[in-house]
């Protein structure tokens, strides 16, 4: 029941401040577990203003994936990603799974500003107004997605090709014993970290522009393409 959901969770339902309700966010939070840890991120988060793309992994068990479902029905700006991947820790489906939510994202009738991604298991320090201020402090207009050029002990990484296995429950990525080509248009790799603040500008950049295109596929069988692509596509010229 929805609205007992509401009331019992105590879920902000207007914006506390005039400069939250003008400065709307949008997230991404990857989940495949711990329903209850999902509902207390959920509700520390939650304005709104704001709007909520949820990546339920596809081999989460059916009574997990109904629970999730019934939960954002009560929302109407949360909504599950409209394709949902297999997801392997350090595999592409991990990166593809944010880009189902952003090419979601982009279509929505919110207008907000940014984009910031979660998993399952992260939780707040900062309240909505303090996310706020602090990209506009600094950062207004840039990407948060911080990297150095691909050291020495990472080379492996984009240098041989690797493939993910999901079977009975199991699943990871391994290497196999075939050289990958260079990245395409000659590109520096940047490694930095998967998670990321983002301008709604570069997010509809990766999703149409060639190069990150073609990076994109490029990266398809990389191991853990999310730790490179943001950082690199965020460091090319203009």
């Amino acid at each position: 029941n929805c609205s007992i959901v509401l009331k019992s969770l105590r879920f902000i339902t207007r914006p506390l401040s005039e400069e939250e309700g003008n400065f709307s966010l949008a997230y991404i939070i990857t989940i495949h577990k711990e329903l209850q840890m999902f509902v207390k991120l959920l509700r520390a988060i939650y304005m709104p203003q704001n709007i909520y793309c949820i990546h339920v992994d596809e081999k989460s068990p059916k009574d997990y994936k109904t629970a999730v479902q019934n939960m954002v029905n009560c929302f109407e700006n949360i909504f599950i990603s409209s394709k949902r991947e297999n997801v392997v820790y350090a595999g592409f489906s991990r990166l593809q799974a944010d880009i189902n939510c952003m090419r979601d994202l982009v279509h929505s009738k919110v207008q907000w500003n940014y984009v910031i991604n979660l998993c399952g298991q992260d939780y707040p320090i900062k309240t909505n107004k303090d996310i706020i201020q602090y990209i506009k402090s600094k950062w207004n207009g840039k990407n948060m997605t911080p990297g150095v050029v691909q050291p020495l002990h990472m080379k492996h990484r984009t240098q041989v090709s690797y493939r993910e296995y999901v079977h009975s429950g199991m699943s990871y990525v391994y290497p196999t014993k075939n050289i990958k080509a260079k990245p395409p248009y000659n590109l520096t790799i940047y490694f930095g970290s998967a998670y990321y603040i983002l301008t709604k500008e570069f997010v509809e950049f990766t999703l149409t522009d060639a190069r990150a295109k073609e990076l994109l596929e490029w990266s398809r069988d990389t191991y853990s393409p999310d730790e490179h692509y943001w950082v690199t596509l965020n460091r090319l010229n203009g």
